[in-house]
């Protein structure tokens, strides 16, 4: 199957989209904001949703805008500047696309999220609701990362990887993520005019050693890492993305006919559930689990649930549901899961038996650790 047949395919049957645009198209230090690219990007998602399309929009952009607002000339480097202007510029950002989408009567709303967020399940649960209730209404979410409060523990890091995190919240069969270049390519094309755009990643994991890396302006956080790091993401939970240029007329309507425009990454075959997606990619573990070699070849090539037997170390101050890693003899992560018990129980039973748990604890949860249907093989 040609490379176009299997776009046409894949890209033919997306009706829920996820679009990421990047600071980089939305704004340059020369020049300012782009109100060119507002202007089309916003008559041509509304497009997409006349025809039909579910469109959630990731913007950057706020920390641009308010440089431009406050007379910024670089992007400021202290995190307080930078909350600064991001509260300038996300409300000016907004009255932008306010302003453009309510010339083709399409309502909006803003969503603003910090990794916190999404790291608890019941917040993770009540965000997809109100994505999901607001796409119901036809109701465009703009969603961006909470810059005013955002800071080093609990940020993102880039909005290429809050794109792949909700394409997951909300169950997206695309992901298209908007760059100021061609797609994913061999080397950076800024500095290398030979550079070759790649024009599909069959498995990003074993491919991504040859793309290029950090491609980084004034304007932008993330460069190809954090696109790559975004394809992995999606690919697990079975979801293609398109890097593409998001300067050219047209580019949303072409990607999705299957014109062979930017880098289509292709997903995994074998994907993970939505709530082992979750386990894997957005929380932040609360401890690590060091477990014997024994545990580690039962969980990784048997699918087998964590025994208390196979522990042999516990760090870290969590409790029963917490998120923690396991690590390997060498303490390598290998995998991580929800705990049925806490760290202090954990100590007590560990190395035990099952059938050791309830005389030692005087109670017993469950006889296992962590339950395979709450454990993740990294």
């Amino acid at each position: 199957m040609s490379h176009k047949d299997i776009r046409r395919k894949i890209l033919g049957k997306a009706k829920r989209i996820v679009v990421k645009v990047g600071s980089s198209i939305l704004a340059s230090v020369e020049k300012g904001l782009h109100y060119e690219v507002f202007s089309r990007l916003t008559k041509e998602i509304s497009d997409l949703k006349r025809q039909g399309y579910e469109i959630v929009l990731v913007s950057s952009g706020a920390i641009a805008a308010g440089m431009e607002k406050l007379g910024y000339k670089t992007r400021p480097q202290a995190i307080t500047q930078k909350q600064a202007a991001a509260a300038v510029g996300q409300t000016r950002l907004m009255n932008i696309y306010e302003n453009y989408f309510s010339r083709y009567q399409q309502m909006v709303a803003q969503v603003l999220l910090t990794h916190d967020d999404l790291s608890h399940r019941r917040r993770f649960l009540n965000a997809r609701n109100t994505l999901l209730t607001l796409l119901e209404l036809g109701i465009i979410p703009i969603i961006n990362e909470n810059d005013t409060v955002a800071v080093d523990e609990i940020k993102f890091g880039d909005n290429d990887n809050l794109s792949a995190l909700i394409t997951n919240l909300i169950g997206a069969d695309l992901l298209i993520i908007l760059t100021d270049i061609e797609g994913l390519c061999d080397s950076d094309p800024r500095v290398n005019p030979n550079a070759r755009c790649i024009s599909l990643v069959e498995d990003i994991d074993k491919e991504a050693a040859g793309i290029a890396g950090e491609t980084k302006s004034e304007m932008s956080v993330g460069g190809m890492v954090s696109k790559i790091q975004a394809a992995k993401k999606t690919s697990r939970f079975g979801i293609p993305i398109v890097v593409a240029r998001g300067t050219k007329e047209g580019i949303l309507h072409q990607i999705l006919k299957g014109k062979e425009i930017g880098t289509l990454i292709l997903s995994k075959g074998e994907t993970l559930s939505s709530r082992k997606h979750w386990i894997a990619f957005n929380p932040k573990p609360k401890g690590d689990v060091i477990v014997d070699e024994g545990a580690k070849k039962a969980i990784v090539q048997k699918g087998k649930s964590l025994l208390p037997s196979g522990i042999v170390k516990v760090r870290g101050s969590f409790q029963r549901g917490d998120l923690v890693t396991c690590l390997g003899p060498r303490e390598k992560e290998f995998a991580r899961g929800l705990v049925n018990y806490s760290a202090t129980e954990l100590e007590k039973i560990k190395g035990l038996r099952s059938d050791q748990i309830e005389p030692v604890l005087s109670y017993k949860y469950s006889d296992e650790v962590i339950h395979r249907d709450d454990l993740v093989v990294l």
